[in-house]
């Protein structure tokens, strides 16, 4: 009897195979576009849904490694095993894996081929354990549940790092770790009990980083590679609303200045010239420490002239040994000189490249069509626009992976309305990959439903541990610490 069945299911399960196939002779219409892309050994099965014009009752998928191994998915969708799909991406690393998609259609029962499509599975690690991201809906609407939340990239798990939920109501802003490092971080909460959560090795604390002779919070952070300083841009933030569908937010800076807090006696060190009248923001520590970069602009009367408001990217030295800036502040990229402003610069962690964005105006590009990112080579001082990477819509929020090489960034390219998560690498030759989707077990119906934005997304080498019961602690019962101004400006060592 047992026997009868499994013939049974196998008879069954041969009768739904592609059987006179008639070839289109074009490419398969899937969702996200994976044809083409290079992907890391190690991440999760890249499910895929149809997106054609026939309503189909099935799609059927076969994949074949180019140095060995097959499997194949069939379903609503192409939903791949996870453990067959771990050893044909390992079995095929530096080689290709070819799709050949087929779908039955509900009309007629027929089924039609597609041309195949490949994917290069790069024979660079990426090491990561996952990605973190800030989900908000894209007008800031207050019905949203705002959180940060962390991904595992080898399957499809979403769990939460802190929800607004569990802090009542109060803003979750950007989490930044050192270098991908889940064991320093730093979180950014607005509200009643506005203050920036640091977490060490010595554990978490809560600081109230407002003082009288600066003008605003601790706000977009930076760590230092050593892990005792973390450079922020001071912030007094605004947004404008639109009425219309061509616009929604935009966020900008009444005023805003550059310190760095060493986190060992809670303290800031300032420096008047990163403290002026202009604008000063978005602070990032070169891969060896030894260099602050940060974009500043003239100041504008705001918001009337906010798009004359353009950033240029200048940089500062610092020393960790002693905790002082250097004497002067030279320009990077001038906004004069190419007519844009230059926002997020984020140096590679193996010192040879800082990718940027680049916007008309301003310095942030949540909602800025033009915006694009932009690569410098740190060793031959050149620089040019990703163009394999970026689209017509917002292109920006990027960070590296914590080894270099790969990269990832916030994209609304597939609606104009919600950032997404893309990933990238870029190559010896300097040139990046095509971008793919973070994907999701069911594609289509995850983002199709999602209300939410991928904001400040960033690698993590591994799961980031945070108490919500001390968290919450920390943020609504307890005092916060108050940091102080370094009286002479410098640290000891």
């Amino acid at each position: 009897m047992y026997l009868l069945l499994v013939l049974c299911l196998l008879a069954g399960c041969g009768s739904e195979r592609p059987v006179d196939v008639v070839e289109m002779g074009v490419e398969a219409p899937i969702w996200p576009d994976y044809a083409g892309v290079t992907i890391p050994v190690g991440i999760a099965p890249m499910n895929f849904n149809y997106d054609g014009e026939e309503d189909i009752a099935m799609m059927h998928v076969a994949v074949r490694g180019s140095q060995g191994g097959e499997m194949e998915a069939m379903g609503e969708w192409a939903d791949f095993d996870s453990k067959q799909w771990r050893q044909l991406a390992e079995q095929n690393r530096g080689g290709i894996l070819t799709f050949t998609v087929s779908v039955k259609c509900k009309a007629d029962g027929q089924w039609v081929g597609y041309e195949p499509f490949d994917m290069q599975i790069s024979d660079e690690p990426l090491t990561d354990w996952g990605v973190t991201y800030r989900k908000i809906a894209p007008g800031f609407e207050t019905f949203s549940k705002i959180g940060i939340y962390q991904r595992c990239l080898a399957d499809f798990a979403e769990t939460p790092i802190l929800e607004e939920t569990t802090v009542d109501g109060q803003c979750l802003n950007c989490h930044y770790a050192n270098r991908a490092n889940p064991a320093q971080y730093s979180l950014h909460v607005r509200g009643k009990h506005g203050g920036t959560l640091i977490h060490t090795e010595d554990g978490n604390k809560y600081l109230h980083t407002k003082t009288d002779q600066t003008v605003g919070n601790c706000t977009y952070g930076y760590w230092h590679p050593g892990g005792r300083y973390c450079a922020y841009s001071l912030n007094r933030i605004y947004q404008n609303f639109y009425v219309g569908k061509e616009r929604l937010i935009e966020p900008w800076d009444a005023v805003s200045d550059i310190v760095v807090l060493d986190t060992r006696d809670n303290t800031l060190l300032t420096l008047p010239s990163l403290m002026t009248d202009d604008c000063e923001t978005t602070p990032a520590f070169s891969a060896d420490g030894n260099t602050l970069y940060f974009c500043r602009a003239p100041k504008v009367n705001m918001p009337g002239e906010y798009q004359e408001l353009k950033y240029s990217l200048c940089a500062i030295p610092f020393d960790s040994n002693t905790g002082q800036y250097g004497d002067s502040i030279y320009t990077v990229i001038s906004a004069d000189s190419i007519g844009q402003s230059v926002s997020l610069p984020r140096p590679s962690y193996d010192g040879r490249y800082l990718m940027y964005c680049l916007t008309d105006y301003g310095t942030n590009p949540v909602d800025r069509p033009e915006a694009d990112l932009w690569l410098m080579d740190l060793q031959s001082g050149q620089t040019r626009p990703i163009d394999e990477v970026n689209s017509d819509q917002v292109d920006g929020y990027h960070n590296w992976s914590s080894q270099g090489g790969w990269f990832l960034f916030s994209s609304k390219r597939e609606d104009t309305l919600y950032a997404h998560v893309y990933i990238s690498r870029i190559g010896q030759d300097g040139i990046a990959t095509k971008p793919f989707l973070l994907p999701q077990r069911n594609p289509k119906k995850y983002y199709g439903e999602s209300l939410h934005s991928f904001n400040a997304p960033d690698f993590t080498s591994e799961p980031v541990a945070l108490s919500l019961r001390e968290a919450r602690s920390l943020i609504i019962d307890q005092s916060p610490i108050h940091v102080t101004i370094k009286e002479d400006g410098n640290s000891n060592p």
